[in-house]
């Protein structure tokens, strides 16, 4: 049941990020408060200590933060900020967060660079109508960054903490 959770909220919490940045251009609360919850619920039942655990929260702490002081700089959107400071606390202080943050940061250059591109080209005044394309195709609107914080996500996931125990779990059954 443990491993069910960790192979399926995670992903699941990201893939819904990305499309609904995509549709809307916001994240919703839940989906933050979603990851938060099952780690605080799920990481002590895997056996993890609670230094470790506390180490978990810290690094969520850290980069809610550093986000939150972006956003608040309108550096980044609020649902961004907060869906990377709950990604972080499933990642904890470790290899994961750093390839997270750098595979997102890369991930969401280019799609600044796709969508700044698509905006100017022709191409945009066709399909911008479309219900996934129109808040790339408005010079206005901002960048869905959720599309990177969920890709990077998925991309660096198979390496976290809780992944890493269920896999171990599943093979000494």
């Amino acid at each position: 049941m443990l491993e069910a959770l960790i192979f399926v909220v995670f992903p699941f919490c990201m893939v819904f990020a990305a499309v609904s940045d995509t549709v809307s251009m916001t994240i919703a609360n839940r989906v933050p408060l979603l990851l938060l919850v099952v780690f605080m619920v799920v990481a002590p039942l895997t056996g993890m200590g609670w230094a470790a655990y506390g180490w978990h929260l810290a690094a969520g702490g850290l980069v809610l933060a550093v986000t939150f002081s972006l956003f608040a700089l309108g550096g980044m959107g609020g649902g961004d900020a907060k869906l990377l400071a709950a990604t972080a606390v499933w990642m904890g202080f470790s290899l994961q967060l750093v390839e997270y943050l750098v595979a997102s940061a890369f991930l969401g250059g280019m799609l600044t660079l796709a969508i700044l591109a698509y905006r100017g080209s022709a191409l945009a005044v066709y399909t911008g109508h479309n219900m996934f394309l129109r808040n790339f195709a408005d010079p206005k609107g901002g960048i869905p960054y959720g599309i990177a914080l969920g890709i990077g996500g998925l991309v660096t996931y198979p390496g976290s903490p809780l992944v890493v125990w269920a896999l171990e779990s599943l093979g000494t059954r």
